[in-house]
């Protein structure tokens, strides 16, 4: 029976919570630790957790019970608490984004290595059946290669979202839409395509004053086969409709779920390929839907991995890669160029320090609030 223990009891710790309870007879949480106690036990009885409440987390870690960390703090303090918890000897799952900068993931990533312990970075939306399908579908390489990718991660946030204290400032949430909304489809982008080789990108603020970050931001990325994606990032988007859509050169699938195959006629115009249609349908239905979804589905691939020894589907290199493409937006929106991957410590952007002075401030924020009165969230993901 492994024991678990979350450190941040904000909004996404009840995603944890809720995923660990679903597998009680693997698992049991222990401890809850929050800088606010009164919210860490708030969760707790919430959840009907008779558990100890710890105000700092450093004396939850010397608790040597303790197997698994949940990180469910806001991003600027990601990489401190997951390396102390490595450190201490205990296996970590972090929230996205991953850290606030690159240096923090690669010093995530040697104490991981290190301490010979499992990180890994929060992609639940990799965790759905389309998803999983669509992988599949895209591995079987029936539709040619990939000529052009579709990312439109598209969500909406009222004006008073960037009010929270942490919200809204390069310092502590470490960017906008593009790295704490994007951030799941750029990760499942790069998960299904592979890393381009370079990235030309816009970004602006149009509707949060609020906020010093970007609101929406819009990317071409480029691979060496000549390959073209564009990727949307926003939280001003009424509808909240995401997909990702490939582009091959037989045929065309998407999650939601669609499918479009062509041959040419003598004149090069397009008339439907029903037999490659058919074909690749087969190949999405075959697939069994996930018995575990999300968080859970993530969850389960993290306790099974130290149950049985293997690695884990979204490691501390995985979740390196897609914050070197975010990184890579923000590098190219600023300073108005196409920047080159890989990034490494030569990028202006790669510690923290440097994105700090050399990002983008749209805006001052002005105004904070300590504690939202209704924690309640939506994550989407359902893909249909």
């Amino acid at each position: 029976m492994l024991k678990v223990a979350i450190i941040g009891a904000g909004a996404i710790s009840q995603a944890h919570v809720k995923a660990y309870l679903a597998f009680e007879d693997r698992c049991e949480i222990v401890a809850i630790s929050d800088i606010y106690a009164d919210k860490a036990q708030k969760k707790a009885e919430e959840n009907d957790l008779n558990i100890a409440i710890y105000e700092d987390y450093q004396k939850l870690l010397e608790q040597e019970d303790v197997d698994l960390i949940s990180v469910c703090t806001p991003p600027y303090t990601h990489a401190q608490i997951a390396i102390d918890a490595l450190n201490a000897g205990k296996h970590v799952l972090v929230e996205k984004p991953m850290a606030s900068s690159l240096e923090e993931c690669d010093a995530m990533n040697e104490a991981a290595e290190k301490n010979n312990k499992i990180l890994s970075i929060i992609a639940q939306n990799r965790f759905t059946t389309p998803m999983m399908k669509l992988k599949h579908v895209l591995e079987t390489q029936l539709m040619g290669p990939i000529v052009h990718t579709q990312v439109d991660s598209f969500w909406w946030r009222g004006h008073s979202y960037y009010d929270l204290w942490w919200r809204g400032t390069w310092e502590k949430e470490g960017g906008g839409c593009t790295l704490n909304h994007a951030v799941h489809h750029i990760d499942i982008f790069q998960w299904m395509n592979g890393m381009p080789s370079e990235i030309t990108a816009v970004t602006s603020n149009t509707s949060h004053d609020n906020a010093e970050v970007e609101d929406l931001s819009v990317a071409i990325a480029k691979y060496d086969t000549g390959a073209l994606a564009q990727i949307t990032s926003s939280v001003v988007h009424h509808g909240e409709e995401q997909q990702l859509i490939f582009q091959g050169k037989k045929a065309r699938v998407s999650v939601p779920w669609k499918l479009k195959a062509s041959n040419a006629k003598e004149n090069g115009f397009p008339v439907e390929n029903k037999e490659l249609e058919e074909e690749l349908q087969q190949v999405y239905e075959s697939q069994k839907d996930l018995t575990y979804e999300g968080h859970a589905g993530q969850i389960n691939d993290v306790l099974t991995s130290i149950e049985e020894g293997r690695e884990v589907l979204v490691d501390g290199k995985q979740g390196r890669q897609t914050l070197e493409l975010i990184t890579a937006i923000y590098e190219s929106s600023s300073f108005g160029k196409t920047v080159k991957l890989p990034l490494d410590e030569n990028s202006p952007f790669y510690t923290r320090e440097g994105v700090l002075k050399n990002a983008t401030y749209f805006y001052e924020k002005t105004k904070t609030v300590e504690n939202f009165g209704n924690d309640e969230i939506t994550t989407g993901g359902k893909y249909e």
